[in-house]
């Protein structure tokens, strides 16, 4: 066996022969499952934990072909490969391609898969250039990866490890199957304490702010305006931190050391950007905008969707990072609306609000994905193998969103005609339709100063202000309750057991969350039969 103590002097390569045909294979299942279950329930169940039993499945398979698979690096590509196409054909890709045709517009569905593709391979490859730096560490939660490279682990290992994964997968089914949010209460004891009651609260003043004080925080736009707010000063905290970072004198020692330094994210940020726009300025000539739009409203349009993406991405990331949990439908409808404060026409808003949701469950699950496979290689101790194996995550990841495309591009007639749709796709459309409140900008600009106050208090460790304002825009209360609840217990078991508490906490804390994921998708292959 290979463990993660005991990293190869090469890392396995995801186009081997035999390891690409069976991540084609697994992608285009993946990819299969995640268009089924979106159209039916509108949402997709973790399934990187899918992805580990599938993998850890087929290394105990008694061929010499698949022998090879007892690597835990292998296990991690087959992973990463099976997650990311099913994100990539439901969240990337068939959502904003329903889009134009629920508009009445069928005729831009290939405009927007070519644009949405784009987005999607753009964002993911941006976070490949700025994973493990200092705006989004590898040493960071990542619930959903520890999970997954926990149950890896387990799978190579045996022993202490397994019993206690396998006793927290249990209690994880047993509460989803009680309707506890059991992936919200893993995240307690895995994330940054702050950043989570952050979070917690946040669900609370969704959940019972209309029964406690009278008023629906979403109808005043709140949320909305709380993460325009501390979505702004986070990406203007990220640049600070690469700005200080290439102004330190060499001689001078980091606090960590990061596989990603502050050049490389710079020139990142600055390529994603450039990349943004060329893929914006495709979709919009074949979109048809420029007969639509004149010439200052196109390059304005070109300029917002671009700016917009690489925000939406940081928003959607850093929730993702520090909770588990990443808002990109709300996030994507935040954009949309300030679109239409800008004047863009019906199908510009439908072009823009697609590219931008193209993006940000593409950059969230490959964080997951990068950070299951930074804990595998041993957490960055050996720069050089914890690179080569980031890219060979990578081209597995590009393998899924391929197969992805392929899938989406060959069977989206086959859910459009029988009028299956993502059901967050009519919220865009109703909202493109209704037209601007007269009222709207000035509520968004109220909300947004605390929220840019709070995400500067807070700093860009702790993200308070990206955790409220997510917090605000998912209503689930219970999650709340389940957050604080767990963070209590954490800081109580920390205090009793010491040290020795944290690698307990988050083993059994990835069996929660892996309880929870696979209890998620049981349940919704089983409501898209019956």
């Amino acid at each position: 066996m290979t463990t993660p103590t005991q990293s190869p002097t090469k890392h396995p390569r995801a186009f081997e022969p035999a390891t690409l045909a069976l991540l084609v294979i697994c992608a285009a299942v993946g990819a299969v499952i995640g268009l089924q279950i979106i159209t039916t329930l509108g949402v997709t169940p973790n399934t990187a934990l899918i992805g580990v039993l599938v993998a850890i499945a087929l290394s105990r398979v008694p061929l010499a072909v698949l022998r090879p698979f007892r690597s835990v690096h292998r296990q991690n590509l087959v992973q990463s490969t099976i997650s990311t196409a099913t994100f990539a054909a439901a969240n990337s890709l068939l959502l904003p391609i329903a889009i134009p045709v629920v508009l009445g517009r069928p005729g831009l569905v290939w405009p927007m898969l070519i644009g949405a593709a784009l987005a999607m391979l753009i964002d993911f490859v941006m976070l490949y250039w700025l994973y493990d730096s200092k705006v989004f560490p590898g040493a960071a939660a990542w619930p959903p990866g520890v999970a997954a490279a926990e149950a890896i682990k387990a799978g190579d290992e045996g022993g202490k490890r397994a019993l206690l994964l396998g006793a927290g997968t249990a209690v994880g089914l047993a509460g989803s199957w009680l309707g506890v949010p059991m992936s919200a209460f893993g995240v307690a004891f895995i994330g940054n304490v702050v950043a989570l009651t952050m979070f917690g609260i946040g669900l609370l003043a969704r959940g019972y702010s209309a029964d406690v004080f009278g008023v629906n925080i979403a109808e005043i736009y709140l949320p909305h305006g709380l993460m325009i707010g501390a979505g702004v000063v986070a990406l203007a905290q990220a640049l600070v931190v690469v700005v200080r970072g290439r102004r330190r004198e060499p001689t001078q020692p980091a606090e960590t050391t990061y596989t990603r330094d502050d050049a490389t994210v710079g020139r990142g940020l600055g390529r994603g950007f450039a990349l943004y726009i060329g893929a914006a300025v495709l979709l919009a000539v074949t979109g048809g905008l420029i007969g639509d739009l004149g010439p200052g409203e196109l390059v304005l349009w070109v300029l917002y969707a671009a700016v917009s993406c690489i925000v939406a991405e940081f928003i959607v990331g850093l929730s993702a990072m520090h909770s588990g949990w990443f808002p990109s439908f709300a996030t994507s409808l935040i954009f949309l609306t300030v679109g239409m404060l800008l004047g863009f026409p019906a199908i510009a808003l439908a072009l823009l609000v697609g590219f931008i949701a193209a993006g940000g469950p593409a950059f969230a699950d490959a964080g997951y994905d990068f950070k299951a496979g930074w804990l595998l290689r041993g957490r960055g101790a050996n720069p050089a193998f914890e690179l080569a194996g980031r890219r060979q995550q990578l081209f597995a990841g590009v393998i899924g969103m391929a197969v992805a495309t392929a899938v989406v591009a060959l069977t989206y007639h086959v859910y459009f005609d029988r009028n299956l749709f993502p059901p967050i796709v009519q919220v865009y459309a109703k909202t493109i339709q209704a037209g601007v409140d007269p009222g709207l900008i000035g509520k968004l600009l109220l909300w947004a100063v605390p929220g840019a106050i709070i995400q500067l208090l807070g700093g860009p460790k702790r993200q308070m202000g990206i955790l409220l304002a997510t917090g605000t825009l998912i209503v689930n209360p219970i999650a709340g309750w389940t957050v604080l609840a767990g963070i209590v217990l954490r800081i109580a078991y920390r205090r009793w057991k010491g040290a020795d508490a944290e690698s307990q906490m988050t083993i059994a804390a990835a069996g929660f969350i892996a309880g929870d994921a696979l209890w998620g998708f049981g349940n919704s292959l089983f409501k898209t039969k019956f």
